[in-house]
């Protein structure tokens, strides 16, 4: 096993955590992982994955937990009537870098005795912080940052996610210290192509090494 492995997560759901994973996996040609996926109405997240980022389908890893409801893990887990063994979660071996995906944000959870945050100080993986740019962007990303710290989860950086706010992104660096890696704008039309070239403008990839 080698290659560096990193766990993406977000401030909230829906903030664009799944483009910016896949926009990672390609750049990395890493493997995807998303262990629990809670709605399989549509495209799943893994799918869109394997969409945006050619040529990785095969490295795209089944989900350790398939749940039909798209709501917290813990409610769509006892409305499928199962119970989610986080004991059993575990970030898989592979050949090259690993990319993992959290469902929704820090605290949401996967029973109703763990967090999601507390999977993911288990594994100490560093960790990505994704944080929108729009309004409420600065408490969310302050909370979930300190979280982080809280849990002694390694954080590797900071993501935003959207359009480019200066004070917005200066204000969550000066409040937490924390390292920011770079922007995602959202892109219309959202294509490999465009994601590629957008990954590459953004980041620095020699940011993302093990």
């Amino acid at each position: 096993m080698n290659g560096a492995r990193f766990v993406v997560t977000g401030t909230d759901t829906d903030i664009g955590k799944t483009v910016f994973a896949a926009a990672l996996v390609g750049a990395l040609g890493a493997s995807y992982w998303k262990p629990v996926q809670a709605g399989l109405d549509g495209e799943t997240d893994s799918q869109a994955v394997a969409r945006l980022s050619p040529g990785t389908a095969t490295k795209i890893l089944p989900e350790a937990w398939r749940l039909a409801t798209p709501a917290s893990p813990h409610l769509a887990a006892e409305i499928d009537g199962v119970v989610i063994d986080p004991e059993g979660l575990n970030p898989p071996e592979v050949h090259g870098p690993l990319i993992i995906e959290g469902a929704g944000g820090l605290l949401v959870p996967l029973n109703r005795r763990v967090l999601t945050i507390d999977l993911f100080a288990r594994w100490g993986l560093p960790t990505i912080l994704c944080a929108r740019t729009s309004l409420g962007a600065i408490n969310h990303a302050l909370l979930s940052l300190q979280a982080l710290a809280a849990w002694n989860v390694p954080l590797a950086g900071v993501v935003f996610i959207g359009d480019e706010m200066v004070d917005t992104q200066a204000t969550i660096a000066a409040f937490s210290g924390a390292r920011i890696l770079g922007r995602l704008p959202r892109l219309d039309p959202l294509s490999p192509e465009s994601l590629r070239t957008a990954f590459a403008a953004n980041f620095n990839l020699a940011d993302f090494a093990p």
